[in-house]
């Protein structure tokens, strides 16, 4: 060590000369308010973003959690599914037996009473033509409700009056196909079924349903917390820095000999003061990241960052550079562009902190910058 650097190290308070390892900063976090990064879509959202099939998946997902007496839940949502999306079973029967269903609309607009009715149609001609018996529920499952379709299933008894006067004018095909005799047959079908069966589900209430699944966490994997404010560098370094900042007064030492004998010079000095303030903010910035993530996430997640730019950068800083300064800064240059193992907690990583993590590595001797005499 110089005598200059040994100078400027003295000039640390409790540097005694040398980084003392087991010194822990003693630094005031400063959190007059959280730093907030995009808000995550909520469950709601993300549900609303869902394709048919994954909206079903959804739905298949979320049905057990409603009756602990099903004895299986299947999907046959598809073509010739006769109206059946979900059904949730209630004994080993299956389609023979009590039975629930539910229909899964997944559409850019509300599920209006027109499409309802339709999908009755549909499941009174399963009934008639065998295919299943009708079932004890029927449920209508989409991100959003009409108003059509909810007043006209708070009317049961009127709604299945309109309804089978209806089928007797419906060109829809799914019961003109069928012929007199089992048109009759749906329409008396029609008449005598209580339309209590039928009944809508509130996105709210499914997504708290759904939140007692096992599911519910990889559908909708928890919302990070905030970032609290940046520590802000003390006015003068502590004995925590201590080994950074020696590192950078040699690079300052090397390129600019005769202006840089102390931390006062180094800091009117035009050039080296304002980039020993920058690093010292980029230092900070990482040792806040690295307390936010001692707090708030599971250990492990930013030393993974540190690995991922420790590995970016060694081959970087074992190389050939003509000064240390030309070092530092490829360094640096490389920290930025390293792209990071994809975490909960990588979202929350700066590039200030980047840099910072470099100036780490260096108070840990794992990165230096200028080489040694006969190195």
């Amino acid at each position: 060590m110089s005598v200059v650097e040994e100078e400027i190290l003295e000039s640390i308070p409790g540097s005694s000369g040398a980084r003392n390892q087991d010194d822990t900063p003693s630094l005031i976090l400063n959190y007059p308010t959280a730093m907030h990064f995009p808000a995550m879509p909520s469950p709601e959202q993300i549900v609303f973003t869902y394709d048919p099939d994954e909206f079903e998946r959804f739905v298949e997902e979320w049905v057990p959690a409603l009756d602990s007496l099903y004895v299986r839940v299947e999907r046959q949502g598809g073509a010739g599914d006769h109206g059946i999306d979900v059904a949730g079973f209630l004994t080993h029967q299956g389609l023979e037996g009590p039975w629930h269903n539910y229909q899964c609309k997944r559409y850019k607009r509300t599920l209006a009473l027109s499409t309802a009715t339709g999908e009755m149609r549909k499941m009174f001609a399963g009934v008639v033509t065998g295919e299943f018996v009708i079932p004890e529920k029927y449920t209508f499952v989409a991100p959003s409700i009409g108003p059509s379709l909810q007043q006209a299933l708070q009317r049961p008894v009127a709604t299945r009056k309109d309804f089978v006067e209806e089928l007797r004018d419906t060109t829809d095909k799914v019961i003109t196909d069928l012929g007199p005799r089992l048109r009759r047959e749906v329409e008396e079908l029609a008449a005598n079924t209580s339309f209590e069966i039928f009944r809508t589900v509130n996105m709210k209430e499914m997504l708290e349903q759904h939140k007692t699944t096992s599911a519910w966490a990889k559908r909708f994997p928890p919302q990070s917390p905030p970032r609290p404010t940046i520590m802000e560098p003390p006015e003068r370094p502590e004995p925590s820095e201590a080994r950074y900042i020696q590192q950078l007064v040699q690079v300052y030492a090397e390129r600019w000999p005769d202006h840089t004998s102390t931390l006062d010079q180094i800091a009117q000095h035009h050039k080296a003061g304002p980039h020993l303030r920058h690093q010292r903010e980029a230092f900070f910035s990482a040792e806040s990241l690295r307390r936010f993530g001692e707090e708030a996430y599971p250990e492990g997640h930013f030393e993974a960052i540190v690995k991922d730019i420790y590995d970016a950068v060694i081959d970087v800083a074992r190389d050939d550079h003509p000064t240390g300064w030309k070092r530092l800064s490829a360094v640096i240059s490389e920290a930025h562009s390293v792209g990071l193992t994809q975490t909960v907690f990588a979202q929350h990583v700066r590039p200030l902190d980047r840099r910072g993590v470099c100036h780490h590595l260096a108070n840990e001797d794992e990165l230096t910058w200028c080489e040694e005499e006969g190195s």
